[in-house]
């Protein structure tokens, strides 16, 4: 995590330092910074928590389900460092593993925690797959048709429904595996059988937690298909638009910040899902330089050439800036409380 930050912090520096020299008007860039509407930086400071008590409020919902006992603060806090280990890692693997290192620390076992972060992304998918159509179906977005990526052989609007259909595509897949847990719980069984086989004896009792573990996932995965687990699982997805409400609605509120008003706020949601696509599959921590990249391209029909630095900034601060900050001094204190622990002989 230590190096996530590291690598994070340098490229996010080097790419902003490329926005300043492409803007080739620094003096224009702390003129914007210093006359922000700061109405709007407010709103902005308040969307920066989104990951934090949207994400949280899903999870809580999705975990009382197989762990009744499950705290709200703990969730918010797996919600929250969900995102910040997101950003450290490359394509944004190391979320999963933090939001359930983080709900073991409050109590939800490990085959619960893995289930619940696992239908967090179900419901993700979900969200995305079914929102987009209906707003394409509603004719949302097709002003951007009018501006060109490739020339005019690619606009905005395609890029969004190529994202679209990733979603979809993604969405199909998860349901499919779903629609088989037996299927995917022998397969886990197969593969600890064949480790147990080439292991000694003190492997094999660890195999046999790890074997029951599989099983409890197994039951836990099936029981949000069934009876009450449904309604857990439909408010969870009625719920992500505010977990991703940072992430959608942050491009709209920081061009507020900036003055700049033509801009229709259901175009700039579309184009941040686009952006937001993208970007779990970037391979650098948090999607850095690329993400400054991408955003510029696509959000200059709407943001000047002088004033891309400033947006940039204001956007990273409201999507990510914060959340890392807030995440690495959570866990740091997490550590040097272990460390303090370990050196007291707890």
């Amino acid at each position: 995590m230590r190096r996530g930050l590291e690598l994070f912090a340098a490229i996010s520096l080097l790419g902003f330092a490329g926005l300043l020299f492409y803007g080739r008007n620094f003096s224009r860039f702390v003129e914007a910074m210093l006359s922000l509407h700061w109405g709007w930086v407010l709103a902005g400071l308040a969307l920066a928590s989104a990951d934090w008590i949207g994400g949280g409020l899903r999870l809580w919902i999705l975990t009382r389900h197989v762990h009744p006992g499950a705290s709200l603060r703990g969730a918010i806090l797996a919600g929250g460092l969900n995102t910040w280990a997101s950003f450290l890692t490359p394509s944004q693997t190391g979320g999963g593993p933090m939001m359930i290192y983080t709900l073991k620390r409050w109590g939800v076992p490990i085959p619960e925690a893995m289930i619940s972060s696992l239908m967090t992304f179900v419901a993700t998918v979900v969200f995305f797959a079914v929102a987009g159509p209906v707003a394409v179906l509603l004719g949302a977005g097709r002003s951007l048709e009018q501006h060109g990526v490739l020339g005019e052989a690619i606009t905005l609007y395609d890029l969004f429904n190529l994202s679209l259909a990733g979603f979809i595509l993604i969405g199909g897949v998860i349901l499919f595996l779903i629609a088989f847990p037996e299927l995917a719980r022998r397969l886990a069984q197969a593969v600890v059988g064949l480790l147990g086989s080439r292991g000694g004896a003190q492997l094999a009792g660890r195999l046999q937690s790890l074997r029951e573990g599989i099983d409890r996932s197994h039951e836990c995965l099936v029981a949000f298909f069934r009876g009450r687990g449904w309604l857990y699982l439909a408010a969870a997805v009625l719920v992500t638009p505010l977990t991703f409400a940072n992430r959608l609605a942050a491009g709209y509120v920081v061009l507020k910040m900036l003055g700049i008003h033509q801009a229709q706020f259901v175009d700039v949601v579309l184009l941040q899902t686009l952006i937001t696509f993208l970007l779990y599959f970037a391979p650098t921590p948090g999607g850095s330089g690329l993400a400054e990249v991408l955003s510029a391209a696509v959000m200059s029909i709407y943001v000047p050439r002088e004033l891309t630095p400033s947006y940039i900034l204001l956007w990273r601060i409201v999507v990510c800036y914060l959340t890392v900050a807030v995440g690495s001094v959570i866990f740091w204190g997490w550590l040097k409380g272990a460390e303090s622990s370990i050196a007291e002989g707890d």
